[in-house]
């Protein structure tokens, strides 16, 4: 089958987490001898910050690590039924303009051969509902939803049966243990500072337990504010700013921990949804220790995959532990790899969109034909 997925960017993992996950599916899908196309709005403001911040040698570099990956630019006169052509699944993710996110709804509803479903990756439903709600989702068949209180929004909203849970989870291709590195620092944090939705959060679960312990570190990320790099400054924790997502499971394989640190609108309005990094660092092989998150969906195996805390004297001691007790690092590193391969792989979330799409195959064309409502 021929998959075509709209994007905020497939290029740019700039402040951009949804990137990782898509281009794990999409390599997952091409292993399997299907073929898939990411189609990205030129001028998108992760792709344009990633040319300000490191220049094309980013766009270049993309190239030469995912050469099988396919992505196109398009504009405001884009002829988008072209675009889709023969494409048998269409998916289109939340950031997409509303005003497309119709038009593609329109294509569908008039005819359009294939499956169109909606994705959505982003607290925006629950912290910004009247914003999301008013999207026109008509001549939609199916919306996927990555985490089950984000499912209810949609189910209030009257999809019923047609609303997924499609979690995210790590590319097992890049992310994997590489035993031939030796760790040379204590703590690795990357991750952004997050438009003040956890500047809280990063002072008490990652500044202070660092600066109290006195242990080396990296932080990699975008947006840190003056008063960040300032607080960091005071800490053995060096800021290098940007990171390719590529190179990501060197500099786990360097570190001995990292740190889960959610920012607060997950927490309070999206219970039981991890970011893709607590995915990727358990696949690669580094023990992990959380700020206060709910696995409400059980995912994990907390206290067994990962080390929960629920404040930042308890960070400071479970960094310590797992710094010091080489049995509980390893135990850590073995369960959360264990778990990942078992439950959380791309490939495991192709075979539920695979499925999916089956589901929803008998309704195509009474959908298309305005015959299946919400």
């Amino acid at each position: 089958m021929h998959f075509t997925f709209y994007t905020h960017s497939l290029v740019s993992d700039w402040n951009h987490g949804n990137a990782h996950f898509l281009r794990g599916v999409m390599r997952a899908l091409m292993r399997r001898g299907h073929t898939a196309l990411a189609l990205e709005r030129k001028g998108s403001w992760s792709r344009d910050n990633l040319l300000s911040d490191q220049g094309p040698k980013a766009v270049a570099d993309f190239d030469t690590r995912f050469p099988h990956h396919r992505s196109e630019l398009y504009d405001d006169d884009a002829d988008h039924e072209a675009l889709i052509g023969d494409a048998d699944i269409v998916v289109v993710h939340e950031w997409t303009d509303p005003a497309l996110v119709a038009r593609l709804g329109r294509l569908r509803r008039r005819g359009g051969k294939f499956l169109l479903l909606f994705h959505d990756t982003h607290h925006r439903a629950v912290s910004a509902e009247t914003e999301i709600a008013g999207l026109d989702l008509d001549g939609y068949d199916g919306v996927l939803a990555f985490g089950a209180t984000l499912k209810e929004r949609y189910l209030k909203a009257g999809w019923g049966r047609r609303v997924f849970v499609w979690h995210e989870a790590a590319d097992t291709a890049l992310f994997h243990p590489l035993p031939d590195e030796t760790p040379s620092r204590d703590l690795v944090w990357i991750g952004n500072w997050g438009d003040g939705e956890r500047s809280n959060e990063l002072n008490e679960f990652l500044i202070e337990p660092a600066r109290a312990l006195d242990i080396s570190g990296t932080v990699h990320g975008v947006r840190y504010p003056p008063e960040a790099l300032e607080a960091l400054a005071a800490t053995r924790l060096d800021y290098r700013g940007w990171i390719a997502n590529a190179d990501v499971p060197l500099a786990f394989a360097r570190h001995r921990v990292t740190v889960h640190i959610p920012r607060r609108p997950y927490v309070e309005s999206l219970p039981g949804i991890p970011t893709i990094r607590v995915l990727e660092a358990l696949a690669s092989g580094i023990p992990l220790v959380s700020a206060p998150w709910s696995d409400a969906e059980g995912l994990f195996r907390p206290g067994t995959d990962y080390l929960q805390v629920s404040n930042g004297e308890e960070m400071r001691r479970q960094l310590r532990a797992v710094l010091s007790d080489p049995d509980l690092a390893t135990s850590l590193v073995k369960s959360g790899y264990e778990t990942i391969r078992a439950r959380h792989t791309c490939e495991h979330r192709v075979n539920e969109l695979l499925a999916i799409t089956e589901t929803l195959g008998g309704n195509r064309e009474a959908i298309a034909e305005g015959a299946v409502s919400r």
